[in-house]
């Protein structure tokens, strides 16, 4: 099937729905970690226009990425926000610099276990609260490929079973060497590796159906996370 500009209406209808589970998401950060407007937040792989606007959740937000440049204009009702290019597996940043550190579906893409061991240990150094979100091994979908079990099986299988079984590879949303690209780059995490990776932390999963986990998130800095 040929690569389409437009993505077909369900993987639409699914970014819609990503998008309203983000928002939960977030909201839920906000009441655990009740980030403040004189406090600082170290987001590890996101980028400046995810704070656009959130000026009355926190007061300064310094966003690390490879290759990050400043944003060109910050909308008014937004923190500070700085820009910084660096890797979030070895950065030249102080122990305890930053009141908050939070990532959102990133150390899934940071290489191996080895280079997510990295990224743990600087997100455990350099926040005195974390929120680290990763989508869970433990759910049937793949949500980067969007299909079911593809992950479960040997790595070296996942690009050529996303192509056949997978909505983007059979829509030609994705085309294989973005497939590929995908396989490459994406090593999901289970909670007894979310627990290994973040010990002083509480693992809070988040699940489709009240059933299914879905997501798993590290938190560490409030007194006692809800796990509803």
């Amino acid at each position: 099937m040929t690569r389409t500009d437009q993505p077909p209406a369900i993987i639409r209808f699914y970014h819609l729905l990503a998008r309203i589970w983000r928002r939960k998401r977030f909201a839920r950060f906000e009441r655990w970690i009740t980030p403040k407007d004189h406090e600082k937040l170290l987001d590890l792989g996101g980028y400046p226009m995810n704070w656009f606007g959130k000026g009355r959740v926190i007061g300064e937000v310094h966003v690390v990425n490879l290759g990050l440049v400043e944003a060109p204009h910050v909308p008014a009702g937004s923190p500070v926000i700085r820009s910084i290019d660096g890797d979030a597996r070895n950065l030249a940043l102080a122990d305890g610099s930053y009141d908050i550190v939070f990532s959102n579906s990133v150390i899934e893409h940071v290489g191996d276990l080895g280079d997510q061991q990295a990224f743990a240990r600087e997100a455990r150094r350099l926040g005195r609260r974390l929120w680290i979100q990763t989508p869970a091994y433990e759910c049937p979908i793949e949500p980067h490929y969007l299909g079911v079990f593809i992950h479960w099986f040997p790595a070296k299988w996942h690009a050529g079973l996303a192509r056949l079984f997978s909505l983007r590879g059979l829509s030609g949303a994705a085309d294989p060497a973005e497939l590929r690209e995908i396989a490459s780059s994406t090593r999901l995490l289970t909670k007894r590796e979310m627990r290994d990776l973040f010990p002083d932390c509480e693992i809070w999963t988040e699940r489709l159906f009240f059933i299914i986990p879905k997501s798993h998130v590290a938190v560490r800095g409030v007194s006692s996370p809800n796990p509803d």
